[in-house]
């Protein structure tokens, strides 16, 4: 009989071996972690973390890792790029590019970082859950203070890639139909449109069972991305500035008559002055307080780290560390070229939705709507990516000692994409998922958590509290307090004021 498989993630076995060989009286969760289906089977099995003297790995119950090293760089770099991308010309426009670049190049390196501490402490105990973690370290605060981040910065992920979705897929039906979009049809409505690619296209992806499935389709997604980086450069090189403009005519005659001129359409001048095509080095304004929550929620990637760790083939500390490297390194070098010529494009009339401001120009534009199709496809495709750590942290939080279920897998996965499909529909914005998202849990998940959880589960013994790895692991979870304090500061000050200037007006 095959062993049952569950979704939880202590993984005991071996830890006596690793205690013996560092001299270390660890104590482990053996009594409230370690689990066996009702054959007394283990329900998993597999080498994986070594510790840190490069000693003989600790033995992990999972299945056996058969992820290649190409397809993990995939999968995390899909986890790391998302909608955050159309939002990092606007972030630039509001900085600067000097400001811009050294921010992107701080959160880049501290997010490397931060799995760094991540990978050591989940090899020293032989854990591959980010809400197990918590509860080696803290116990079932711990855990819960895990789950809740985690649930909270991929729902925030999740609600943007189908905030994308709702936005722009009529618009992609309308060019392609070149139909007004006065038009009272359902398809072009985002709110069924968003409905039926979460149904179609959405969960059935989601219900893979293992994440290592889906690096095809992820590596698919990064492939549409760099196709939409690609007429970003493209385009700076072809949209002259000040730009016009564009104004649909939507006069039944005219549009009949001659489809070749409807499609010009007619421009009206755009009253912009020439200074305001002139890159600017460092600004600073109302809008810059959601720079740094947009470029965290950009790198976020730590909740994906360890299931992914988990299914690449020769797990090794060292080996995920270069998964993570590299994929940090490309998505960097990605949001900086898109942001940059994205903003020298537009200038300080780049939108918060980047596609948006291209619409302006010419809605109808053969290139940017194979464009619009690809960001599209990579958001819907990177859904699925992001719901696996969602759904085990409600497994790890709610069922924590039960094993695999598909009816409660699939039932998670619905309640989920049910719940996202409804925030999406009544989110009047895109800008404030990425602000308030990222000023809460993306520091908890990239700055506070894998500090604390360093500093607890790495035994005294081996490395002391005065030693210099955890005293640069405190400083890094005080950044990390210090970032959600001002990061939410500076939201609150700018709703604020923006609500004071909506009610003088009135």
């Amino acid at each position: 009989m095959e062993p049952a498989e569950s979704e939880m993630s202590i993984l005991p076995n071996g830890m006596h071996n690793v205690e013996d060989e560092m001299n270390v009286p660890m104590k482990t969760l053996m009594e409230d972690d370690q689990f066996e289906d009702a054959e007394g089977n283990q329900a998993e099995n597999e080498e994986f973390l070594p510790n840190s003297e490069g000693k003989k790995p600790m033995r992990f119950t999972d299945f056996e890792g058969k992820t290649s090293f190409g397809m993990s760089v995939f999968n995390l770099g899909n986890a790391i790029m998302g909608s955050g991308i159309l939002g990092l010309a606007y972030a630039m426009a509001n900085t600067g590019i000097i400001l811009f670049l050294f921010l992107l190049s701080a959160v880049a390196a501290l997010s490397s970082y931060s799995i760094h501490l991540l990978l050591k402490a989940s090899g020293v105990v032989g854990i591959r859950a980010y809400e197990q973690l918590g509860l080696r370290a803290f116990g079932t605060p711990g855990k819960m203070a895990a789950g809740i981040a985690i649930t909270l910065q991929n729902i925030g992920a999740m609600s943007s890639y189908l905030y994308i979705v709702k936005s722009e897929f009529p618009l992609v039906i309308q060019a392609f139909l070149k139909t007004d979009s006065a038009t009272d049809m359902w398809y072009l409505n985002g709110n069924y449109l968003v409905v039926l690619v979460s149904v179609t296209i959405i969960l059935p992806l989601a219900l893979m069972k293992q994440l290592g499935y889906l690096g095809y389709t992820s590596g698919f997604s990064l492939s549409c991305m760099v196709f939409f980086l690609s007429v970003v450069i493209y385009k700076k090189f072809h949209i002259s500035c000040p730009f016009e403009d564009y104004v649909f005519n939507s006069t039944a005659a005219l549009h009949h008559s001659n489809i070749s001129e409807a499609s010009l359409g007619y421009h009206v001048g755009h009253a912009q002055e020439d200074e305001s095509c002139s890159p600017r080095m460092f600004t600073l304004n109302s809008q810059t307080a959601y720079t740094i929550p947009i470029l965290a929620f950009a790198f976020v990637c730590h909740p994906e780290v360890l299931p992914i760790y988990t299914e690449l083939r020769n797990p090794t500390q060292r080996r995920m560390q270069h998964v993570s490297n590299i994929s940090i390194l490309v998505m960097y070098t990605m949001y900086f070229l898109a942001a940059l010529f994205g903003y020298l494009t537009f200038y300080d009339n780049v939108e918060a939705e980047l596609l948006h401001t291209y619409s302006r120009i010419d809605p109808y534009d053969t290139l940017m709507l194979c464009v619009r199709l690809a960001v599209l496809t990579a958001v819907t495709l990177t859904v699925p990516i992001v719901l696996f750590p969602v759904r085990r942290a409600f497994q790890q939080m709610l069922f924590p000692n039960k094993t695999f279920n598909w009816l409660r897998h699939i039932a998670i996965a619905v309640t989920l994409l049910t719940f996202i499909n409804i925030l999406v529909i009544f989110a009047p914005n895109i800008l404030p998922i990425f602000g308030i998202i990222g000023a809460t849990s993306a520091p908890c998940l990239i700055f506070i958590f894998p500090a604390i959880f360093y500093i607890r589960i790495v035994p005294k013994d081996v490395e002391p509290m005065h030693s210099t790895p955890k005293i640069v692991a405190a400083c890094f979870a005080c950044l990390g307090f210090l970032f959600m304090i001002m990061s939410l500061s500076f939201i609150i000050i700018d709703w604020t004021t923006g609500s004071n200037n909506a009610g003088s007006g009135h």
